[in-house]
């Protein structure tokens, strides 16, 4: 009797969905769990004379991985290769192929864009050959990639420090990041006045805004002191009708991108979610730039729409694809199943594929018709002139399902309406006033933000995006994700209401963002060494050109390594120039003179950044905090830093010094460090407060029970047991308190063996 036909997938998820399908009688689904190999880890991995041949090897964790699967071919008729559809994808059924020996097998190729029933046996019946094209442009990649990270790292460990590392598309990225940081250095904010009005017509108060805005408190009084006892009336009325049209259907960077807006999930949670839901059937492949839908999806979602909303709803469109060069052209994210309104699932889960269900149905359902009305409102005393806007919404359309989220700094659409009005209305002024505002710098980038810069630029491609930016925040830590405070500035108010114009002081907040994107001053340093030094590869045309050639492999039009040989010859040349060249990328900046009249200057040393007053042995440091920068940092901040260690004062004869160390503000008394909670200045806390913290955290670490060799002590995670110089776990569910010694002794007995550190 033949044996089962073996069905290789990617991740044991995907497996246990597509053996439901299959059934267990005639297959068997196992999962690679991702690539089975992969460049060699030491060295290049690359051979640059024998035409950038690979150097694949199988890593330690997937021996076992590759033996099983190995063993399971053998003894299978047919073995089916069922990744995913795109460039990855194809490449690791490509090494499947050579790694398992498939060549003397009967094996097919199986692709699908979702996980359904009818997919999976509509893909059996139309097997076809591994797509060498897609894996080449794939080997491309990786193998530009490890080409750049490994020649331009090592020149940022000479020339800046130690354990840094550059890459093709991250650090493009990180420039995007830079430079808009830059623009908002060298913004100045400038004060400004903008006038409001509240107006009553035909009995509805209405809000009005001044067509100009003043640059001094002295202009915007003066404007109030002449508005005293003025009189109002419509100018002009205008209507327009227009129409709104939904969003297309999620691609990638759409869903990434409205994900966070709506749902504030990070890019790479946006991305774990997806994949689950896709590894489970309910939603079409993730990684994706069309905005395509099947025959079938439009026929089910017009089927729902006049179900539940009628005929005057529907509205079934195709979308193009707008994003150039793309690649996965299949299909757009979507349900597999629009019946399926709903699903089981974790609270992110269910979030998600609501986003996307609502995305769907609403793409193909009709435009809203919107009334926009403009009023031009005349004061008798002045000639600038008041506007009044509103939004009707005459038939809501898409829109009583979903309408799509805008980003923070996107103007807002009030919809409000206003009375009916015509030329030579009298209005009624209930109140003017007038505030004080400051122009706005260019936004920084949140992850949405940048990747869909990236997308414009063509920067990377769907299935890089999250990683690139997961590189820079996590696994290089040039940039953080963090809010910035902002600075408060004292300013002066103006309000006329009765005929009285009064004044009130108020703490104007200027540049405070939430969840952005923050280089941290390495980053910046390395930024800006790349792109003194490899202006061609740091241009973000020039990264857009490789990903074209890339597309030109994955299309058959072009042979991968000459897309590698005409970038790597001249970057090769280049970066040995460069490592010949004795220029290093120190930065430092004089800030200021102190009040002793010692200079202050900041710089970069070798544990980060810091700034130095005075000279020689009498010289003092200090670090910068976490969101400071070399470049923007004023001499008010920097004289501050010098201010600590601050001794708060002395509790039981010991000081209590209040400082800033690697990981923050903490206490140190005597031998015991406490670390502030949040909020806790180390320039103001009080010696009461540092009390009872201390007395919290010896509280914290004081002994349960101590039987002398084994003590159990209440630690910062909860009880453990310390015996010697270890520390061993409390199993879930016992009491630490009525622990006895032989408890103990039993728990240590039973602990795992430590693993040794490497």
């Amino acid at each position: 009797m033949a044996g089962k036909q073996l069905v290789i997938v990617e991740s044991p998820e995907k497996a246990k969905t597509i053996q439901k399908f299959l059934g267990k009688d005639d297959y068997d689904v196992q999962a690679s769990k991702g690539h089975i190999r992969d460049l060699e880890e030491h060295g290049l991995g690359v051979d640059v004379n024998s035409g950038f041949a690979p150097k694949y090897v199988i890593p330690a964790d997937k021996q076992r991985t590759v033996s099983q699967l190995k063993n399971l071919a053998q003894a299978a008729p047919v073995v089916w290769l069922a990744s995913d559809e795109d460039r990855e994808g194809e490449a690791i059924s490509w090494h499947l192929y050579e790694t398992l020996g498939l060549a003397g097998k009967d094996t097919r190729r199986i692709a699908f864009h979702e996980i359904t029933r009818q997919a999976i046996l509509n893909a059996i019946e139309n097997p076809r050959e591994i797509d060498m094209n897609l894996v080449n442009a794939q080997q491309a990649r990786r193998v530009l990639d490890r080409l750049v990270g490994f020649e331009l790292s090592p020149i940022l460990w000479r020339k800046i420090q130690p354990k840094l590392s550059a890459g093709r598309v991250q650090s493009v990225t990180l420039r995007l990041i830079v430079d808009r940081e830059k623009e908002i250095m060298a913004f100045r904010n400038t004060p400004y006045y903008r006038v409001e009005a509240t107006l009553v017509a035909g009995g509805s108060q209405v809000k009005a805004l001044l067509d100009t805005r003043f640059e001094t408190a002295d202009a915007a009084e003066a404007f109030l002191r002449d508005s005293i006892g003025a009189e109002y009336s419509v100018s002009s009325v205008q209507k327009k009708e227009g129409t709104r049209n939904p969003a297309a259907p999620f691609t990638t960077s759409t869903l990434q991108q409205e994900a966070s807006r709506k749902l504030r999930f990070p890019v790479s949670t946006t991305m774990r979610v997806a994949q689950a839901l896709y590894e489970r059937g309910l939603i079409t492949y993730m990684r994706t730039d069309s905005t395509n839908l099947s025959a079938l999806a439009i026929g089910t979602a017009k089927e729902y729409i006049l179900q539940n909303y009628g005929p005057e709803y529907l509205h079934t469109r195709q979308y193009k694809t707008k994003s150039k060069g793309a690649q996965e052209a299949h299909e757009a994210i979507r349900p597999t199943f629009i019946a399926n309104t709903d699903i089981e699932g974790t609270t992110q889960e269910k979030k998600l594929y609501q986003l996307i269900w609502k995305r769907t149905v609403a793409s193909q359902m009709a435009e809203s018709r919107i009334l926009n009305t403009t009023a031009d409102v005349a004061l008798s005393t002045r000639p600038e002139k008041y506007q009044m806007q509103s939004v009707e919404i005459l038939f809501d359309g898409f829109m009583k399902l979903y309408l799509e989220g805008r980003d923070d700094d996107a103007p807002d659409s009030e919809e409000t309406i206003l009375p009916e009005l015509h030329p030579g209305d009298r209005l009624t002024e209930k109140s003017v006033s007038a505030q004080c505002k400051f122009t706005q710098a260019p936004s920084r980038y949140t992850e949405a933000t940048l990747i869909k810069k990236m997308e414009e630029l063509g920067i990377g491609r769907p299935s890089t995006y999250a990683t690139t930016v997961e590189t820079l925040t996590k696994s290089r830590g040039y940039v953080v994700i963090g809010d910035k405070p902002g600075r408060k500035e004292e300013v002066i108010n103006f309000t006329l209401r009765g005929g009285k114009i009064s004044r009130s002081a108020k703490a104007e907040v200027v540049g405070a963002e939430k969840g952005r994107l923050l280089p941290v001053e390495l980053g910046i340093i390395v930024s800006d060494y790349l792109s003194d030094n490899f202006t061609d590869i740091m241009e973000y045309d020039f990264t857009a050109t490789v990903e074209k050639d890339l597309d030109e492999v994955a299309a058959g039009r072009m042979q991968w390594t000459d897309a590698i040989s005409a970038f790597y010859t001249p970057f090769h040349a280049h970066v040995s120039s460069v490592m010949e060249e004795g220029s290093y990328a120190r930065v430092s900046r004089e800030i200021g003179i102190a009040p002793d009249g010692e200079k202050v200057v900041a710089a970069f040393g070798k544990f980060g950044a810091y700034v130095r007053k005075g000279e020689g042995e009498n010289a003092k440091s200090a670090s910068l905090g976490k969101d400071q920068l070399i470049e923007s940092l004023t001499l008010e901040d920097a004289l501050k830093l010098f201010l600590l260690p601050r001794t708060v004062g002395v509790l039981d004869g010991v000081e209590v010094v209040a400082t800033k160390g690697k990981f923050g503000p903490y206490l140190k008394y005597g031998s015991t460090n406490v670390s502030l909670p949040r909020g806790k200045d180390p320039m103001t806390v009080t010696l009461e407060e540092c009390e009872a913290m201390i007395k919290a955290a010896s509280a914290q670490a004081e002994a349960i029970s101590d039987f002398g060799d084994i003590r159990v002590l209440n630690g910062r995670y909860g009880p453990y047991i310390k015996k010697g110089g270890d520390n061993y776990r409390i199993p879930k569910g016992r009491d630490a308190a009525s622990l006895t010694k032989e408890d103990c002794e039993q728990i240590i007995a039973s602990a795992p063996a430590a693993r040794k550190k490497k």
